[in-house]
């Protein structure tokens, strides 16, 4: 389930920038930091301002409270442990990116007027939802669409750029389910931080094999 405001109309033809999840919960001090995670937000804030793309996205985890991937909601269980759920492992992370609480905001230097959509995710208080297409496996196994293939489709984008937080989750998997829905997708490295920096082998693997492109931000600037 995602909740969308949709915002201006895109400045130019060219690709779909997606800023996945540059929220303060994943920065130094919050609920769950990706280390070093504040390095890629001016970088960010840059390319969102100078980009040659048709249209930028921003992402926000929006979790309810006693979240099925909150270790709290699991009696026992600590943060990182993982569960099977709905058939399929899960990390139970700390609470974090719960609805209208200061750590679900958008970092403060990511510039909200060239955004055109702002894409909420991770409503449904039983599945959580690393990409920003669809949803985490959930009952059944089904992963439910979040609407953002069909959004960027009526629009003409036919590739996306990829960055954010974090690397090894919810930017990997926005970019697979990006490439598996027809998009010609590109990874901005430079602009990603991982939770476990040991999983970037695993991550350019998996990249590369579902046909992702690897980029440094900088050949996008003028």
């Amino acid at each position: 389930m995602a909740q969308n405001e949709e915002r201006g109309a895109g400045r130019s033809p060219g690709g779909a920038l997606i800023v996945v999840d540059l929220q303060l919960d994943f920065l130094p001090g919050g609920a769950l930091p990706v280390p070093q995670g504040d390095r890629v937000a001016a970088p960010i804030a840059a390319l969102v301002l100078e980009g040659p793309f048709s249209l930028v996205v921003a992402t926000q985890d929006w979790h309810p409270p006693g979240h099925i991937s909150f270790a709290s909601s699991h009696p026992g269980r600590e943060p990182f442990d993982t569960i099977l759920l709905h058939g399929s492992p899960q990390v139970l992370w700390p609470d974090h990116c719960v609805q209208g609480t200061p750590g679900a905001a958008l970092h403060p230097e990511l510039p909200l007027e060239p955004l055109t959509l702002i894409l909420r995710k991770g409503m449904d208080p039983l599945v959580d939802s690393y990409s920003a297409f669809r949803s985490a496996p959930g009952p059944g196994g089904r992963r439910t669409p979040t609407g953002l293939a069909g959004f960027l489709e009526e629009r003409g984008v036919k590739e996306i750029y990829l960055c954010g937080l974090a690397r090894d989750y919810c930017v990997k998997w926005t970019a697979l389910d990006g490439a598996a829905a027809g998009f010609e997708t590109f990874f901005l490295w430079d602009l990603t931080m991982p939770v476990e920096e040991a999983s970037d082998p695993s991550v350019r693997a998996e990249l590369e094999e579902a046909g992702v492109k690897i980029l440094d931000s900088t050949s996008l600037l003028p």
